[in-house]
């Protein structure tokens, strides 16, 4: 079994951990959780840490909004030895970062989250979406284009390249103010192979020539760096496409009634999930242990997808998916891994990224400032 370097302190606090979690006490009172805001963090909030509550009245949740920011906060936090966060919730290749670096816990998924309704291990059930030792996987999402559809005339984008294309559809676009999907974006548009995609920028050349198509549209982008930022932008009429989170879409479409349409070309497959911060004390981790044991369990998950259209991260929950709490309407159908929205998509390379994010990040923000 795989533990923490806090449990592996000492013999003794390897058990009182241990034996808080089997039994119920010696847990804290209260945690601070870390998610994106928005239409996915009311999905958590009503799928799995309402119910939480109501079973343990005597517990306090606190929300931050700073998930887009973890890695470097939990940089910090760990340099000046006050860890403030209880759970966070990051996308697979962060995980994979703060992994690599020490700064998550690394868990054996079978001790620690609960299995299938039929038995099956949890490392089983999440299957492939554990891309870390240190990820506790949630939800399969992804990253496409929105428009507006009174803005678009008669003829609809229909592909990803519609973004760069100013003379069809003039107007302002928003992009996520990070290169991931961008660049992968920019190449395919700009002629090369998409299996040659990644083979090309991991080279100097290859980086260029992405950041030389995005300049193309450049002074039409407004950058974003939270998912409910495009959602606005587009209901306010102040661009006509951007990127964001399918589920962000849906909610701005299903939920809001706002004339907006979907483009789920090229959209970025992505698994999104918690780590548990490295060096957190016993009563604290205790505590998370209980509540992400809950929060990932089969029902749970499902649940969630009652709020918003995401894929739910264990098989054992794809059947239990079922209509949206509030609408009425079949969920199913609006998943990005259903297959009439999945003819073309990338699948997030989370060793590409966590290898190169952190040289690419650097390139991108110094082309932002130019």
């Amino acid at each position: 079994m795989k533990l923490s370097k806090t449990l592996l302190a000492t013999s003794a606090l390897t058990v009182a951990a241990a034996g808080a979690y089997a039994a119920g006490h010696g847990m804290a009172d209260s945690m601070t959780l870390v998610s994106w805001g928005g239409a996915y963090q009311n999905s958590q909030i009503k799928a799995y840490a309402e119910p939480y509550l109501a079973m343990h009245p005597d517990v306090s949740i606190s929300w931050d909004e700073s998930s887009a920011e973890a890695v470097a906060k939990l940089r910090a936090m760990n340099e000046a030895g006050n860890i403030t966060w209880d759970l966070v919730d990051v996308e697979g290749a962060d995980a994979i970062r703060l992994c690599d670096e020490g700064l998550a816990m690394e868990i054996d998924h079978d001790a620690v989250l609960a299995a299938a309704p039929d038995g099956t291990p949890a490392s089983e059930d999440f299957g492939e979406a554990i891309v870390s030792d240190c990820f506790i996987p949630q939800i399969v999402f992804s990253t496409t284009v929105g428009y507006r559809t009174d803005m678009v005339g008669d003829t609809p984008p229909t592909d990803i390249c519609a973004l760069f294309d100013l003379e069809t559809y003039p107007g302002k676009r928003s992009l996520n103010k990070r290169p991931l999907a961008n660049v992968e974006w920019a190449l395919l548009c700009d002629g090369v192979p998409k299996d040659e995609i990644y083979e090309a920028l991991a080279t100097e050349e290859g980086q260029d020539r992405a950041l030389a198509k995005l300049d193309t549209i450049k002074d039409q982008v407004i950058w974003w760096t939270a998912g409910a930022d495009t959602p606005q932008l587009l209901a306010d009429g102040e661009i006509v496409m951007g990127s964001t989170y399918n589920g962000r879409l849906f909610s701005a479409i299903a939920e809001q009634g706002q004339p907006i349409g979907m483009l789920w070309d090229a959209q970025m497959f992505d698994n999104d999930g918690w780590i548990i911060p490295e060096g957190l004390p016993e009563d604290r981790l205790a505590r998370v242990l209980d509540f992400v044991k809950f929060a990932t369990d089969t029902q749970r998950l499902a649940d969630q997808a009652a709020f918003i259209s995401y894929g739910p991260a264990r098989a054992s929950s794809a059947p239990l998916v079922g209509k949206h709490a509030e609408l009425g309407i079949e969920m199913a159908p609006h998943m990005p891994t259903d297959p009439a929205n999945s003819q073309n998509i990338f699948v997030t390379q989370y060793e590409f990224w966590a290898d190169y994010r952190d040289d690419i990040d650097a390139k991108f923000q110094a082309w932002l400032a130019q």
